[in-house]
């Protein structure tokens, strides 16, 4: 679904969402505003990166949670692979612990999908001219961690533990899904879907995989 820039010197942008009534509101809203234009879509890792070496974008706007993909290593892939379409990460998901880890993963900017509209333009403006966006009330947290005094309490804390891929399998698992289905999306095998939980609950200190399991559906839901 290719489209010609519709202006010279207009920045080009790929949106990288697996809704497809997602893409078609952003699509909506990234062509209404001069000077930008939405030349591809994907609905996953293998689609984006195939549309990206196609189309070249100024800016991939990248969801965390793809179907049968992980939107965080695709943004370490992305960065890889075409280090000059910078990466934006729109999500639903809690920035307090997925931001830190998208800026780590190279993406250069994080905003929910909770935010107006005004918002996301504000985010992919300041990322096209080459700055970072966080959300103001997120970097204002990052800072007092960086000068030692902030700190989250409780679950954020402990979940901050674990490794981009712990968190991805804690995710699935809040989500309802087997070891099996968490394998079939992450490219794993079950046993080492097994080991990961096995990490995860040494981290969090849970003793049983139905604690693992109720853990993960009160995170999701906090």
């Amino acid at each position: 679904m290719e489209r010609t820039a519709r202006a010279a010197g207009g920045h080009r942008l790929l949106i990288v969402d697996d809704h497809p009534l997602v893409r078609q509101g952003l699509r909506m809203l990234i062509d209404r505003q001069s000077g930008l234009s939405v030349v591809a879509e994907a609905a996953d890792a293998p689609q984006a990166l195939a549309e990206i070496a196609r189309t070249k974008p100024d800016l991939a706007i990248v969801d965390i949670n793809l179907n049968g993909s992980d939107g965080l290593e695709l943004t370490k892939t992305i960065r890889q692979r075409f280090p000059r379409t910078a990466v934006l990460v729109l999500s639903m998901f809690d920035e307090t612990i997925y931001a830190e880890r998208a800026l780590k993963a190279g993406a250069r900017g994080y905003i929910m999908k909770r935010e107006a509209n005004e918002e996301l333009l504000t985010a992919i403006a300041r990322v096209l001219r080459g700055r970072i966006y966080l959300n103001e009330s997120f970097s204002n947290l990052l800072l007092e961690r960086i000068v030692g005094k902030g700190g989250r309490e409780g679950s954020t804390l402990l979940v901050g533990k674990l490794t981009d891929r712990e968190l991805e399998v804690l995710r699935l698992v809040g989500q309802g899904r087997t070891n099996q289905e968490i394998a079939r999306a992450l490219a794993l095998s079950g046993k080492t879907v097994q080991t990961y939980k096995e990490h995860i609950k040494k981290k969090l200190d849970l003793r049983s995989a139905a604690a693992l399991a109720n853990y993960a559906i009160n995170w999701l839901q906090s």
